[in-house]
This record gives structure tokens, C-alpha cells and sequence, in this order.
């Protein structure tokens, strides 16, 4: 390098020294300058060699135009082949320039394109306004060379922006200091040249050649120097970032068409405005596209770091390699632009602990797992690089295929102990100005995986030691019993539970025969021998015995493992736990879940299976259901705790009937069941059964009470019954014959029955059906005076529209209707009905309602009844309810509170069929009534048998005594109504004054009647 400074200097002082050897000089200029660009170039073997061979080349030319120049300066002939030579140096120089890393990325890039347009704009104004254009414009310059003049212009022009551009972008290297000191050198004398050539001024080997030889002496010493390498080496795209100096030139570039028009303004004269506004719009659109692609790119900047600021929280909660690995791949989509094609391979390989999401296939040759330990040798394990993708191993390159080169960012750790662990590597495919811009990114987001991967890896050393410690703990506290036993069945280890469980120290018991009771070691034996020829499963567990030292036998649950071949154990592990108690308990719930508690008795499911056992035992069987009679009277009366023990007593005087080898069962809540074995014969059932019934009639002494336990049974033999089912099924349904049969019975199930019950449900459903439909309609019986016959009231009396069996009265759906809790909407519906056709009827009888026991004890059944009276406006006085001694039974205040207040309300309270209930006399006197109802039943027989007539005449005495109004019903015959006069009962119902009418035809009965009574009268006026 120094000898060719040395020698450029030589022969630069000869030239300008000695004249007359000018041209010599300069052409040994010139072939040194090129000589030292190809010795450069074959020393330091640059990546890309084209680039420097056209800069040899653009030299040599110019070498060349020198030499034909000073030939034709010596024989003053015109230099037009110069001028070519020249020329032609330009479009070397370009396309070495353009070879150069930088300069070619300039040229692909948008922004790097308007940074030259800005310059080669300013420069070509600058040049046309104080260089050529003054003499372009001259008449006495030939087109010839006005062409050349503009041709130098263009070719310096291009040099100029270039050389500005190459200068700012790459760091100052020795090198490129050099190019920029050339290509000045040779710019400016080109221009000085042109300025000087027109006006005949220009002297050959005069000081302008000083640039020439500048531009020979720096682009040979730029070759020569080791720097040149790095002009033709890929680039960081951190390099090519917009720097304070460039947006300096930027701004001065733009200010030179203002300058150029303010000298020209103060020279007196402004002769290129136009070329000079032109020019300021170029560099201002320009300038202001520069900045908007600034803009852009700082928007994208901005959501990078966002997109990153996620995906650094992803890594962040991530906890395995998996989710690491989804975290980066989104992490680089958002990085990407979008609509830009990218492929990506990110591999973990097996460190530490971290599980493997990919296997390393490039190879350990280019990616070791581990690299030297130090600040250099971390610092190169960090180091990203960018690589050429059919270099790479050929799986690897077929996963980036599609793209040139690819970014590789390690997964590197820190270690402590020396090295720095490799744990994988991100590689990024894509097109190269992308990757460039990225490179910071991805290189940030390979290091916080790599910290990611480093944590979970941390996390699972901490639980497998935490886990470890855990089960040790676990081990020495837990409540079973863990014993390792050797090959001579010797214990080896006890855990600290050995001394709770089987009351034996750990220490002491050195056999485990010692603690295994006599019973069980055959068994035991047995398990020890599976468990050591590997044919007993690791989790069976099988029930041992063993001997308590103080003579308690403890039954406990064990398996045994072979866990000989571990290094750390070399025996049989037998885990043992204790589950005494639990099989006492197990017991106990057996028993509780298949017994009564009340009772003692076997449940219903206990039942089911005896019956199962009678059954498949092939002799005959009966079975009978016994429901008590009116238990819930007893619950209601005297209390539950009553109830419960009458229960209790039901069950053994049912036990002691039928003896000890028949099974009796409680199997609902006042319902007992019992099998009886060994039944050949149907009547011998029936004769148990009457003796149930009978043991059973008999009261029953609970305390100071004395209650009755009159019950109701089905019976049912397998002599008519298939199947265990078919018998239960026919039991319940001779029950609930013997039920409907007026209670107190015993039926025993035969095949005529089955179609009555059959009947019963088909009404029950057809009743819900009716409910919903409402085919049911009202009439209404006249209730009238015994002495006079004048109507005073009418009852109503329901009938139900069946489909097929016609009109069908209360006497026949009603009991179904309270079984299913119908009687509610039903008679609600009645109250309506009745009330509203109250309303329309003349004068002022009253309307009588019967209103059950379920449905009056409904919430708010007095807010219905002043409801329905005020939405019809009957008077309430005109309203008559009748309720059944049933509902008095119970000492409930509510149902008292709402009589007192529908009678303060102006409605009147009866008891209809009294005498037929169980209610006390007493009774009358605090429920507040106003009516009693004499039941049919008396009334039928009261003209034909003196007691009945007595009672009817207590009956009319006692309400006369206590105010109260008297009915009659079931009144037929004028016997019977003569007699109700002899005893002054005041009114009575019945088919002798009317049938029930129907809503229609009351009225004309009380038209009629007021007719008939006003006939009368006037007949008695007249006589």
C-alpha cells in the first residue's frame, strides 16, 4: 500500500513536472491505477469479484481516453474518440457501483430510490444553472458539443448520487473513503473541465488534472486496501437505517434550489426559474414520499414492538416447550407483513430437562449443543446469522425452501458451570430486505424463548425435587402401612404407621409372620409367591387378617409389587391400610340401607329380593300388603311420635302372626308387606290373612293413648301369579280393592278384579284429561221449607260430561278426584261457576258450595272466595259453603282463622252429613257455623224405624239449642217429609221437592214458584 502510494506520487510529480513527458506519465498513471484494482481484487477475493473487474474496467477506459486525449492534444486533433472512451467509463462505473451490497440494495429499495432522485436532482439543477446551462445556451457551442456536455453532465450526475448515497449508507472503511475521495476527484474536474473546455481556457497538464489523478491514485489504493472485501459482503439491515448525516444531506439537498434562486436574485438577473421550480417540486414530493414511507415504517415499527410486548407475555405464562413454540410462531406472523410468504422452523433439541419439539436436522457440525465457555465464546453461541438456504443440510432447505437465504437466531442459556448450552435455534425464511428488518426481532424474540425454555426447565427441576421431598414426606406420615420385604421374607423397612396400624415398633418386628393371624398365611403365601413370578397385577388388592398384640384381629387391605431389580429398594413392597372400621361400617350401611329404621324391619328392597328367593325356591308363595286405615287421622290427632310407635307395634304384632320364619317388611310410610313360604293351598293364605286382620283390629296401647291399627291387606299366591312382578302387581291391586271396598278387609287378588282396577285408572286418567278440558258441568237442587215448600236456596252439585259413559255424578269420581288431588282445580272451578250463576237468578236464594277438606285448606281459599264474589257481585250473605267434619278434626287454627273470617265476610259455614264424621260435639260450640246438614242415611229411614228418628230429632234439638239451622237431605217420600214437620226440622232437599237443574232451568223454577204463590194469594183475596 505504501510502495503504491510512493509511486503514484512519483509519477504524478513527473507529469505535472515535465511537459513534454505529460503523456507517458499520465498513461503509467493510469495502467498503476488499474493493476493495483486487479491485484486488490486477486488478494483479497472479495464475496462478489464482478464489481471491482467494472471499476478495473471504467478505469483502464478512462486510461485509455486519457492516453487518445493527450494524442490528439499533441497533434491539435479533435478528441471525438476521447469523448467516447470517456462516455463509456460512466456505465462501468454504474454497474460497479451497482454490484456493491448497498448500492444495489439502494436501487431495489423505494426509499433509497428518492434519496438518489433528491440528489440527482439538486446536483443536475446546481449543474445546469451555474455550470452548463450558461454555456448549453451560448450560440457560439456546436450540437456536438452541447450533446457531450449534457452526456458528461448525466454520467457525472449519476456518479455524484450514487457516490453520496454509497458514502452515508456504509460505515467509513478505508475503502470507502477512497471511492468517495475518487469519485470527488474526478467530479470535480470534470466539471472544472467543461467550464474551462468551452471557453478555450482549459491547459493540458494544468492543475484540473489534479482531480484525475486523485481519481487514478484513491480507486487503485481502495483495491489495494484489506476493507475492500466488505463492500460486496451482505449487509445488517441495522446499517441501512436512516442516520443523522443522511437526513443532514437530505435537508441540504433540498435547500439548493431556494439557494440557487436567491444567488441568482441577487446577481440581478433569475434566468431558470422554471427549471428551478421544477426542480424544488421533484425534491419536495420527494422528500415528502421519503418522510410518508418514514411514517409507514414507524407505524410498523409501533405495532412490531406491540406485537412483540404479546408475545413476550405468552412466553412469559407458557409452561411447557409446546406453548413456547406456539408463542414464537405467532410471534413471527405478527412480524411478518402481511401477504408476505415466510417459512419458519424452530427446534428444541433434549437439555435440561426441556422436552424436544423438534430434532435438530442441521446437524451438530453447524449447530454444536455447546459452545466455548467465556465472553467471546457466549457472545458467538448469540451470534445471529444470516445464511444461505442451499447450503444447508437438504432436509432443513426443503423446510425454507422457496427463499434465497434464511436468518438463524440460536436459543443460547448462561451456564455457570461453563460452556453456553445450545438449546435450539429459530431459522427464519423470507426475502432478504425482510429479513434484514427483522433481524433485531427475531434475534430478541430467539433469547427471551431461550430465557422461556430456561424457566420451564427450572420449574421442572423445582417440582421433581419439591415432588421427591413430597413423597418422602408422604411416605413417613401416611396412614398405611409400607413394608419392604426381602427374599427370606424378612421385613427390611417399616414406615413410621407400622406402630399405630399393628401396634408393633418398626424396629422390633423383624418377621412378617409375627404380625399375620394363622388363618390368612396360606394366603398370604400365596400372594408373595404371584407377586415374585411377576403373575399377580402391581394394583390388586387382596384382604389380609392380622394379630393384634393384644389379641384384637385387624382386617386389612394389601397388594404386594416386585420391586427386587431397583437398585434402591431390592425387595417385595407390601402396602398395607387398615380398613377394620371400615368394614364394620360397611356393615352397618349394608344393614341400614336394607332395613327400616323405625321399624327394625327388612325395606322394600330387601323385600323384593326374599320375594325372589321364595319364588325361585319353587314352593308356593303369598304375598301380603298390608296399608293401615286412616293413619294419617292418627299423625293428625295425637302427633308423629304416636304415629311412629304405632307403626313400630304394627310391625311386631305382624311379626308375632305370622312367626319368625316368614319375613315382614315396612316398605312405605304406613304400608307393611309380608312373604309367606310354603302356600299350596290359596284359601290357607286367606286364613293368614283374616288372622293379620284380626290381630290387627285389636287397639293398640301407646302411653296414655289408645289408638286404633285398623288396616286394610291384598293378598296375592303365586298360584295365579307367573313371575315375581306379575305377584307384587296383583298384591297392590288386591289392596287397593280391598281399600275401596270400605277399609277394614282383606281381598285376596283374583283375575275379575284386575279389570276393576283396570277401570279405576283409566277414570283417573280420564279425569286429568276432563280437568284440562273442563267437561264437567253444574246443577243445582233446590233447597226448600219443610212447612211452606218456598225455595230458599239451591245447592250445586257437579256432574262430569264423560265422553263415552255420559253424565256422571259426584258419587262416582269424586274419591278419585281427592286421591289425585284433582278436587282442587275442580272445585274451585264449581265455586266460580256457582257464584256467577247465582247472580242472575231472581230474588235472593242462597247458593250452597261443598268445598273439600284439601281444597279449603289451599293458600288464600278465603282471597279466592271474596274474589269470585266480587267479580260476579254476589252479595256475600247469599253464599253458602259446606265443609265435612274431617276438616274440624285437627285443632288448626288457620282453618278456624279462615272460617271466623269468611263468616265476618257475610258467608254463611255448613257441615254437611254431620253425624256421619268422627268429630266431637264440642265442636259446635267453638267452630263458628251456621248450618247442619242431616245426612241421607238418616233421613231415608226416618218414617220406617224409630231410632233413626230419634237421632234426627236429637239432631234438630241440639241445633235449635245452639242457633243453628237445620237441613234435611235425601227427602223422597211424604212420609218422610211429614215427619221432619212433626219434628220441626225447618228445611230439607231431596228428589220429592226436585231433581237437580240444570243453570237454565233454575230460573224458570223460580218463576214458576212466584207465580204459583201469587195465584194463591189472590185466590185466598177473592174468597
Amino acid at each position: 500500500m505504501a510502495c503504491y502510494g510512493l509511486w503514484m506520487a512519483v509519477l504524478g510529480a513527473g507529469a505535472f513536472a515535465l511537459s513534454s513527458l505529460h503523456l507517458y506519465f499520465w498513461a503509467a498513471i493510469g495502467a498503476t491505477s488499474t493493476a493495483a484494482i486487479v491485484i486488490g481484487v486477486l488478494r483479497y477475493k472479495p464475496r462478489r469479484r464482478a464489481p471491482w473487474w467494472f471499476l478495473a474496467g471504467g478505469v483502464a477506459v478512462f486510461a485509455a481516453g486519457d492516453l487518445v486525449f493527450n494524442i490528439a492534444a499533441k497533434d491539435d486533433k479533435p478528441p471525438l474518440l476521447a469523448d467516447i472512451l470517456y462516455l463509456s467509463v460512466f456505465p462501468l462505473i454504474v454497474a460497479g457501483y451497482y454490484g456493491f451490497t448497498r448500492a444495489s440494495l439502494t436501487i431495489r429499495d423505494r426509499s433509497r430510490m428518492l434519496d438518489l432522485l433528491v440528489f440527482a436532482a439538486a446536483g443536475a439543477m446546481v449543474l445546469w444553472v451555474f455550470g452548463v446551462g450558461p454555456e448549453f445556451t451560448s450560440p457560439t457551442v456546436s450540437s456536438f458539443e452541447k450533446s457531450a456536455l449534457a452526456a458528461y453532465a448525466l454520467g457525472n450526475l449519476v456518479v455524484f448520487a450514487i457516490t453520496v448515497r454509497l458514502f452515508a449508507t456504509y460505515q467509513r472503511t478505508v475503502s470507502v473513503v477512497l471511492l468517495a475521495v475518487g469519485s470527488a476527484g474526478v467530479l470535480t474536474a470534470d466539471i472544472l473541465y467543461g467550464l474551462t473546455s468551452l471557453d478555450g481556457a482549459y491547459d493540458n497538464g494544468g492543475l484540473i488534472d489534479t482531480g484525475w489523478w486523485v481519481f487514478y491514485a484513491a480507486w487503485g489504493a481502495a483495491a489495494l486496501h484489506p476493507s475492500m472485501t466488505g463492500l460486496t459482503a451482505p449487509v445488517d439491515a441495522r446499517r441501512g437505517e436512516v442516520k443523522t448525516l443522511w437526513l443532514a444531506l437530505l435537508g441540504g439537498a433540498a435547500l439548493v434550489p431556494p439557494t440557487a434562486l436567491l444567488v441568482q436574485a441577487m446577481a440581478g438577473e433569475i434566468r431558470d426559474a422554471p427549471l428551478i421550480a421544477i426542480t424544488s417540486g421533484v425534491v419536495f414530493i420527494a422528500v415528502l414520499s421519503r418522510l410518508t414511507d418514514s411514517i409507514f415504517a414507524h407505524r410498523h415499527t409501533v405495532g412490531r414492538e406491540r406485537g412483540m410486548r404479546e408475545s413476550m407475555a405468552a412466553l412469559v405464562s407458557a409452561t411447557d416447550a409446546a406453548e413456547v413454540n406456539r408463542a414464537v410462531r405467532a410471534a413471527v406472523a405478527r412480524l411478518i407483513p402481511p401477504d408476505t410468504g415466510y417459512r419458519l422452523v424452530f427446534a428444541v433439541h433434549h437439555a435440561d430437562g426441556v422436552p424436544a419439539t423438534a430434532v435438530s436436522i442441521w446437524g451438530p457440525t453447524i449447530v454444536p449443543p455447546v459452545l466455548p465457555h467465556g465472553a467471546r465464546g457466549a457472545a458467538a453461541a448469540r451470534r445471529t446469522r444470516t445464511l444461505r438456504v442451499r447450503m444447508l443440510h437438504p432436509a432443513l432447505a426443503e423446510q425454507l425452501g422457496g427463499f434465497e437465504g434464511a436468518v438463524l437466531c440460536p436459543l443460547v442459556l448462561d451456564s455457570p458451570a461453563g460452556g453456553a448450552p445450545r438449546l435450539g435455534a429459530l431459522i427464519v425464511s423470507a426475502e432478504a430486505g425482510i429479513l434484514d428488518s427483522l433481524r433485531d426481532a427475531l434475534e430478541v424474540l430467539a433469547g427471551q424463548a431461550a430465557l422461556a425454555l430456561e424457566r420451564i426447565a427450572l420449574s421442572d427441576e423445582v417440582n421433581r425435587r419439591q415432588s421427591e421431598a413430597y413423597f418422602r414426606t408422604l411416605v413417613q406420615s401416611t396412614a398405611d402401612v409400607i413394608l419392604i420385604v426381602g427374599d427370606d421374607d424378612s421385613i427390611r423397612y417399616a414406615s413410621p404407621s407400622t406402630s399405630a396400624v399393628l401396634g408393633v415398633e418398626p424396629g422390633t418386628s423383624t418377621m412378617l409372620w409375627e404380625v399375620i393371624h394363622p388363618d390368612d398365611r396360606a394366603a398370604v403365601e400365596q400372594t408373595f409367591e404371584l407377586a415374585r413370578s411377576g403373575q399377580a397385577p402391581a394394583s390388586e388388592w387382596t384382604q389380609w387378617s392380622l394379630q393384634h398384640p393384644g389379641g384384637a384381629r385387624i382386617q386389612v387391605e394389601a397388594s404386594c409389587r416386585d420391586l427386587r431389580r431397583d437398585r434402591t429398594v431390592r425387595g417385595l413392597v407390601v402396602t398395607m391400610r387398615d380398613v377394620t372400621t371400615r368394614d364394620r361400617l360397611e356393615r352397618e350401611l349394608s344393614h341400614q340401607a336394607l332395613h327400616d329404621a323405625l321399624t327394625g324391619l327388612p325395606n322394600r328392597v330387601l323385600f323384593h329380593d326374599r320375594v325372589r328367593e321364595a319364588v325361585a325356591g319353587g314352593a308356593g308363595v303369598a304375598v301380603l300388603l298390608v296399608d293401615l286405615d286412616d293413619f294419617t287421622m292418627v299423625n293428625d290427632t295425637s302427633g308423629h311420635a304416636t304415629g311412629d310407635g304405632l307403626l313400630a307395634a304394627v310391625g311386631q304384632r305382624i311379626a308375632a302372626t305370622l312367626g319368625d320364619h316368614q319375613t315382614v317388611a315396612r316398605v312405605g310410610g304406613d304400608e307393611f308387606a309380608a312373604v309367606i313360604e310354603g302356600v299350596t293351598d290359596p284359601a290357607t293364605a286367606e286364613e293368614i290373612a283374616a288372622e293379620v286382620l284380626a290381630a290387627l283390629g285389636e287397639p293398640f296401647r301407646l302411653g296414655d293413648a289408645t289408638v286404633s291399627g285398623s288396616a286394610s291387606i291384598g293378598l296375592a299366591t303365586t298360584a295365579d301369579a307367573s313371575s315375581v312382578d306379575e305377584l307384587l302387581r296383583q298384591a297392590d291391586l288386591a289392596l287397593r280393592l280391598a281399600k275401596g271396598a270400605g277399609k277394614g278387609r282383606w281381598r285376596r287378588y283374583q283375575a275379575a278384579l284386575h279389570s276393576a282396577v283396570l277401570q279405576r285408572i283409566e277414570m283417573r286418567a280420564a279425569l286429568e284429561q276432563a280437568v284440562a278440558d273442563l267437561n264437567f258441568t253444574v246443577a243445582y237442587q233446590p233447597i226448600v221449607g219443610v212447612d211452606d215448600g218456598e225455595t230458599v236456596g239451591f245447592e250445586a252439585l257437579v256432574r262430569w260430561r264423560h265422553p263415552t259413559l255420559g253424565m256422571v255424578s259426584p258419587d262416582e269420581f269424586i274419591d278419585v278426584a281427592e286421591e289425585t288431588g284433582l278436587i282442587e282445580p275442580i272445585g274451585d272451578w264449581v265455586l266460580q261457576q256457582a257464584i256467577a250463576t247465582a247472580t242472575g237468578w231472581p230474588g235472593a236464594p242462597y247458593v250452597s258450595v261443598n268445598v273439600s277438606a284439601r281444597q279449603f285448606r289451599a293458600p288464600c281459599f278465603v282471597d279466592k272466595v271474596r274474589k269470585a264474589l266480587a267479580d260476579a257481585g254476589l252479595p256475600p250473605e247469599r253464599l253458602m259453603l259446606e265443609i265435612t267434619e274431617r276438616l274440624l278434626l285437627r285443632d288448626d287454627e288457620q282453618v278456624w282463622l279462615d272460617l271466623t273470617g269468611l263468616r265476618e265476610m257475610g258467608v254463611r259455614i255448613a257441615i254437611d252429613d254431620f253425624g256421619t264424621g268422627f268429630s266431637s260435639l264440642s265442636y259446635l260450640q267453638q267452630v263458628p257455623i251456621d248450618v247442619l246438614k242431616i245426612d241421607k242415611t238418616f233421613t231415608a229411614t226416618v218414617a220406617s224405624s224409630a231410632r233413626q228418628q230419634a237421632i234426627v230429632d236429637g239432631i234438630v234439638r241440639l241445633a235449635q239449642t245452639l242457633n243453628l239451622e237445620v237441613v234435611a237431605e235425601g227427602i223422597e217420600t211424604e212420609a218422610d217429609r211429614d215427619l221432619l214437620r212433626v219434628i220441626q226440622c225447618p228445611f230439607g232437599q231431596g228428589y220429592l221437592y226436585s231433581q237437580p237443574l240444570g243453570p237454565d232451568e233454575v230460573a224458570g223454577w223460580l218463576r214458576f214458584e212466584r207465580d204459583t204463590v201469587g195465584a194463591e194469594v189472590a185466590a185466598i183475596s177473592k174468597s
